[in-house]
């Protein structure tokens, strides 16, 4: 009951015809950038992290969940009409939802997408207000010790899972590690990697690294791989489901979200599983025409995957909001959005802010209605937007990059490093490093480090402190198996195929 009075309170927060007004904007211009070919919800939210330093911080995360889901709803927009998948967790949808489009059937493509989307961002938006009270409650009896066991899993379940190569994963981690340790050491006061710059003291800014990494790294790589042929776009009528459709997308929704939310929450879990493995289901459980038509444009392989994704996203709030722990590149971001107003999400926040968390809860569910509302009569005109020539889209990425970071401190050195982190964003993707373990190595490095001085500090220097605590334990465990897991995985295959003998080959 106390959660849903402070939901309430929430609401009288969100509903104000100022913050109504920041929602709309944000949903607006989460779907506009998010639509574009290439950008998915993580570089919409660093590219237009910066328009927001001269919003009150309540206003600004209100502006921020509309830029969320409205990034989110994007993705779906150019998979289904471009077949180019804003990021991984959108290729499942552009399995069956090209397909769709190019059958006739985008409108349907994109309406099932629409409202699978607001059903599944409301479901789990309503899970978040439960799960989140009940996960602080727990983390209050966190130590030192437990913060740095839960550091521990985020680095190693991040570099794990959202990389090809555990190999790789760990190398874009490191990265992220040795940019968090520039600047000054809060315990000893020595600067550290500075180079002799004055401006290096403070660190490097968050936001610095979310849009030179994300968004400058991804507009110099698709541009070193333009195509000059324009873009094929498949015409969109009026957004629409008839009877049928509605029947076979109900259920792919509901299922969807039961598998998104749980996963999304998990660290390391993203929203990639949840999307394979409701398209694996849909199929599975696809009976007479719905079957015929997998591979050749399901509405159930739409519906299904939109839904996961969308629950997944509200997911990834739980742990960001109430440990301070990003599960996604997108959550990682959003955690830089909360350090630049000098907030640090974890239990404190719900006790020393609830206007500003609670308001921001509150807001998923008004932004979620206002995307269905905007996405499904402006479908044509987000199709327009996709025939806009790449060379001006990327161009106009380069430049608003700028104009954002040099507006920050408004110093040349800022540009300089912004410009060699784009250049090191677009290194890595070039050779098939992940982006994301870099950033949360960057944002979780540094509380990483604070919570292990603390806790050998208590312990008088000894190593076993970091293990006596039951809860680090079970973390360290946990970081420990989603390290191998991988490794055992790829060696059972492995043994697999060595145990196929010739015969049976033949058969």
């Amino acid at each position: 009951m106390e959660s849903f009075q402070l939901l309430l309170d929430g609401f009288a927060s969100a509903l104000t015809p100022v913050n109504l007004l920041y929602a709309l904007i944000g949903v607006t211009l989460g779907t506009l950038v998010g639509v574009l070919p290439g950008i998915g919800p993580a570089m919409t939210v660093a590219l237009l992290l910066p328009i927001t330093f001269t919003v009150p911080p309540a206003s600004a995360f209100i502006m921020f969940a509309g830029i969320y889901y409205g990034g989110m709803y994007g993705g779906s927009t150019t998979s289904i009409l471009l077949n180019t998948p804003g990021e991984s967790s959108s290729m499942i949808t552009a399995l069956e939802g090209n397909k769709m489009a190019r059958r006739g059937r985008a409108a349907q493509a994109l309406a099932t997408a629409a409202i699978g989307s607001f059903v599944a961002g409301t479901l789990a938006t309503a899970l978040l207000v439960v799960a989140a009270p009940a996960v602080v409650s727990f983390a209050i009896a966190f130590g030192p010790e437990d913060y740095f066991a839960l550091a521990i899993l985020a680095f190693t379940a991040v570099s794990s899972v959202l990389s090809r190569s555990i190999v790789r994963g760990l190398a874009s981690l490191g990265l992220g590690l040795v940019i968090g340790l520039v600047g000054i050491d809060q315990q000893t006061g020595q600067a550290r990697l500075t180079l002799g710059i004055p401006q290096l003291l403070d660190g490097i800014d968050v936001v610095i690294v979310a849009v030179g990494l994300f968004a400058l790294g991804e507009a110099l790589y698709v541009a070193s791989r333009l195509r000059h042929v324009p873009p094929e776009v498949v015409p969109v009528g009026r957004a629409w489901m008839g009877r049928a459709d509605w029947g076979r997308s109900w259920g792919p929704w509901l299922r969807g979200t039961a598998l998104g939310f749980p996963f999304g929450a998990l660290p390391g879990g993203g929203a990639e599983i949840p999307t394979f493995l409701s398209y694996a289901a849909e199929k599975r459980l696809a009976r007479g025409v719905a079957r015929e038509e997998y591979g050749k444009g399901a509405i159930e392989g739409v519906a299904g995957p939109e839904a996961a994704n969308n629950a997944s996203a509200a997911g990834t709030l739980v742990p960001l909001l109430t440990l301070g722990l990003p599960t996604s590149a997108t959550a990682a971001i959003l955690l830089a959005a909360f350090q630049q107003y000098g907030l640090q999400p974890g239990p404190q926040l719900f006790d020393h802010n609830p206007a500003l968390v609670w308001g921001m809860i509150a807001s998923l569910f008004i932004g979620n209605t206002m995307l269905l509302v905007l996405n499904l009569p402006l479908a044509p005109l987000w199709a327009r937007v996709l025939r806009i020539p790449r060379p001006y889209l990327y161009a106009g990425i380069v430049l608003f990059a700028a104009l954002g970071v040099y507006a920050l401190n408004g110093t040349v050195v800022d540009l300089f490093v912004l410009y060699v982190l784009g250049l090191l964003g677009y290194a890595m993707r070039r050779f098939g490093l992940p982006v994301a373990p870099a950033v949360i190595g960057m944002i979780l490095g540094p509380m990483a480090e604070i919570q292990l001085r603390r806790a050998l500090a208590i312990g008088a220097g000894d190593v076993t402190v970091l293990v006596r605590s039951p809860i680090a334990a079970v973390l360290l465990v946990l970081a420990g198996l989603a390290l191998l897991t991988p490794v055992f995985r790829r060696l059972a295959a492995r043994r697999d195929v060595d145990g196929v003998t010739p015969s049976s080959r033949a058969d």
